[in-house]
């Protein structure tokens, strides 16, 4: 009996624990419930509303790119993108390998990016598909549940290779830019600038993107629009290239590596009043359009394959040795520190003195002053100013034209250069510096290195009467309303601390070059006064290379060329044609070549009015008759 009693308490005391511990948890999803109704409820409610309700971007066109004088040179186009959004459950894996086949785009590579996607984003699959592409999923859309076409805008580069590398291209972001670019507003999938001005002003130019909200039934079908934002565009680039010039130079360079069987040059055409630059080239080149929807592998093993690197930009990133032009350096250094006049003659017996280092062909000028060296580019007269002088003074003039470090324009990747110094041998080679290397220094040979753009920019230094402004591509930004967002003026970076007699000394030797020396041959009947300075720098690897600078018109300078021929030999013989040639283009006067095919087509018409009248006439009497 006491047993049974004790199994009853026991069993009495298992049994209220029990109903305790179901009670508290009744009690505890009573409070769960009314916590989540009453303090959660609007954000489960705005959770269920997305399951309703999906965004469909709208990404805003890039800003345009114009020439300086309003001409259009990179657009956008309508392009037709092929996603997927998934709207009503993940993709099934026979429509992704549908897709694969039809737009021949891997199903591994479709996966992937459906893998990585984050959102609720439509997922690209294939840019820039043809109308019949978009036509036939259209058709189909029953056996292409989740894939939708987008119309997209797609960049158009009109004037293909020329200008490609201030152009630069777009195309869609990497996985490493997206992990530094992610708190700016990126976003995977999205279109970038990766090279030359589309990416220095990538900001600027992609506008602002919009979309519309869409609330959807439960099969994903669209029934209403509920919001929508207008895409802004992006700021379009009144450049400061004038695309007439740009053409000139593209096609002078083009003709004359044919012609001398060169492979590779850059020029340089800039404003030196204002530091604009006019044209920009480097050979060879790409086609940036090929980037924009994505570049194929046959595409880019062409490009990358070339051994003469087609992606860089020679005009800025190439360092060559100057060669003569830096006689430019040179001759300013000597006259301003007084190692010579103007009017002291030294002989040139075909070598110099101490150390026999001579002349490029062997020549034998005899008495000559600075104006008469620098017009005929005497190696022995400017070996004997660097011996005067000594390479700490010639590296102090060469940092005062700006050499030795970037010019500040606004294009990627710029290189700096190198001026011959002691520190530098020192550093590199650990030996003390001798005097046959100031000597190469003095003709721009040894250890010196400029881009076309810094020899451009001490040309123009000269030209400014020693001022040296700061070389941009931009003029203005404007909106899409018209508004000028920004304005680029010039900017003044530095003025030469030299004597002004001392640059027209120097002025009066490059106009020389053109009238008595290394360019005058070419340059005999062009109807402007040119500056002009020829050069041929010493390369290792094979032929010389041929530099020509210049500037005109003499008296009033707003035009500077610089011209680089790898391995071209001769400057006088290689860059200097092109330089006429761009310098034809800028002044608008018609070249030889222009003249005789104008007279040819003149005659021809001539020809062809005479034929007919006499036809006119024969056909006249035959009707009397």
């Amino acid at each position: 009996m006491e047993d049974n009693k004790q199994e009853m308490e026991a069993f009495n005391t298992r049994l209220k624990v029990l109903t305790g511990v179901i009670v508290f948890i009744i009690t505890v999803l009573i409070s769960r419930m009314a916590y989540l109704q009453i303090y959660d409820g609007d954000y489960y409610a705005s959770l269920a509303d997305g399951n309703r309700i999906r965004i469909v971007p709208a990404v805003a066109p890039r800003g345009i790119f114009y020439d300086r004088n309003g001409k259009m040179l990179v657009t956008n186009r309508p392009g037709f993108t092929v996603s997927l959004l998934p709207l009503n459950g993940p993709i099934s894996p026979e429509v992704i390998q549908n897709l694969s086949t039809l737009l021949n785009v891997p199903v591994e590579k479709i996966n992937e990016r459906i893998k990585n996607h984050i959102g609720f984003d439509p997922i690209k699959v294939k840019d820039d598909v043809g109308p019949e592409m978009m036509t036939l999923i259209e058709e189909r859309k029953d056996q292409y549940p989740g894939v939708v076409i987008e119309v997209k805008p797609i960049r158009e580069y009109t004037m293909k290779e020329y200008a490609a590398h201030a152009f630069g291209y777009v195309s869609e972001i990497s996985d490493a830019e997206l992990e530094k670019k992610k708190d700016e507003g990126y976003k995977s999938g999205d279109i970038i600038g990766k090279f030359g001005l589309e990416k220095v002003y990538d900001k600027e130019l992609r506008g602002e993107n919009g979309g519309e909200q869409v609330e959807v039934d439960v099969t994903g079908k669209p029934v209403q629009v509920i919001g929508k934002k207008n895409p802004v565009p992006g700021y379009d680039l009144y450049l400061t290239i004038d695309a007439d010039i740009q053409a000139a130079a593209e096609k002078a360079i083009d003709e004359q590596l044919v012609q001398i069987g060169a492979k590779a040059a850059a020029a340089v055409v800039m404003n030196p009043q204002t530091g604009e630059v006019l044209a920009i080239v480097s050979r060879p080149a790409f086609d940036p359009n090929l980037f924009a929807h994505g570049i194929s592998e046959k595409d880019w093993k062409k490009i990358n394959d070339n051994p003469n690197f087609p992606m860089d930009n020679k005009a800025i990133t190439g360092e060559y040795p100057p060669g003569s032009t830096f006689k430019i350096v040179t001759g300013t250094a000597a006259l301003d520190s007084g190692h010579v006049t103007a009017e002291e003659k030294i002989n040139d017996i075909g070598h110099h003195w101490i150390i026999p280092k001579g002349n490029a062909d062997g020549e034998v000028l005899g008495w000559i002053n600075f104006e008469e060296a620098m017009a005929h580019s005497d190696n022995v007269y400017f070996y004997e100013m660097g011996n005067r002088m000594g390479i700490d003074t010639l590296e102090k003039y060469a940092r005062m034209f700006g050499l030795g470090k970037i010019t500040g324009i606004d294009l990627p990747y710029e290189s700096d250069g190198l001026v011959a110094n002691r520190r530098y041998k020192e550093l590199n080679f650990k030996e003390e510096w001798y005097l046959a290397e100031t000597f190469d220094a003095a003709i721009g040979q040894g250890f010196n290195l400029v881009t076309p753009l810094q020899a451009a920019m001490v040309m123009g230094e000269i030209a400014a009467d020693g001022k040296r402004y700061r070389p941009h591509m931009v003029d203005r930004m404007v909106d899409v309303n018209g508004n000028v967002v920004k304005k680029f003026e010039p900017e003044l970076m530095g003025t030469l601390d030299v004597s002004p007699e001392v640059i027209k000394h120097v002025q009066t030797g490059l106009k020389g070059v053109t009238v008595y020396g290394t360019a005058a041959s070419i340059f005999r009947g062009f109807p402007i006064a040119i500056a002009g300075k020829t050069g041929t720098a010493e390369n290792p690897h094979g032929r010389d290379h041929g530099w020509f600078v210049a500037y005109g018109p003499f008296d009033n300078p707003n035009i500077v060329v610089a011209v680089i021929v790898e391995q071209g030999g001769y400057g006088a013989q290689s860059a200097v044609p092109i330089g006429r040639k761009i310098l034809h283009a800028a002044f608008h006067v018609p070249t030889p070549e222009q003249i005789a095919a104008q007279e040819a087509a003149k005659k021809k018409a001539e020809q062809e009015a005479a034929a007919k009248k006499k036809a006119e006439e024969a056909a006249a009497k035959a009707k009397k008759q």
